[in-house]
């Protein structure tokens, strides 16, 4: 499969699987599943064929990791990032002493009186390199990399998880644990 269609592949998964199942006629189950036989008839019938080794590719391709297959090789999900309620059964973890998000400029006045939300997605998404946050802000805008004293937010019973691509995932981060990175 030649990159141009991995990367509309990839985004139209993204789509089916985080945000507009049922505009496919697919339904996830509580944890974001779905059969991979249903979602490959599912892309036949929008007319767009997509074989069992041409997802495989693109799910083992993926920079992000954004989908994982189950144990067995029969079911699919994202990895996180949904706006349709599902439970990824993600348990409690510690996260390290600093964590990063990444976002536009424009949105920094909001953000340092607010706190980070979630949005429209589950979860805030946060990453614990420096360059992954400078790269997700950089899609939005001018980008600007906020600090997250995340074990001082853990210390007050604040829960954290981490998807199994890595992304650290939390309900909110208020404002008073956030500062904005700057290089060393």
């Amino acid at each position: 499969m030649d990159e141009k269609r991995m990367v509309k592949t990839s985004k139209r998964l993204s789509r089916i699987l985080r945000h507009d199942p049922g505009a496919f006629g697919l339904t996830l189950d509580e944890a974001g599943w779905v059969p991979v036989g249903a979602l490959l008839n599912a892309f036949a019938e929008q007319g767009s064929s997509l074989s069992r080794a041409e997802l495989d590719q693109v799910v083992a391709t993926n920079d992000k990791q954004r989908f994982a297959y189950s144990a067995d090789g029969e079911r699919i999900r994202a990895s996180q990032g949904h706006t349709v309620a599902v439970d990824l059964g993600l348990a409690a973890a510690e996260p390290p002493a600093a964590l990063f998000h990444g976002t536009a400029e424009r949105t920094l006045p909001a953000i340092l009186a607010e706190g980070l939300r979630p949005m429209s997605r589950q979860d805030v998404h946060l990453s614990a390199e420096v360059a992954t946050a400078l790269k997700v802000g950089a899609r939005h805008g001018r980008p600007v990399v906020l600090r997250v004293d995340a074990a001082a937010l853990a210390a007050t019973g604040h829960a954290f998880r981490v998807s199994d691509n890595g992304v650290w995932l939390t309900d909110t981060v208020p404002p008073g644990y956030l500062t904005r990175h700057t290089a060393a």
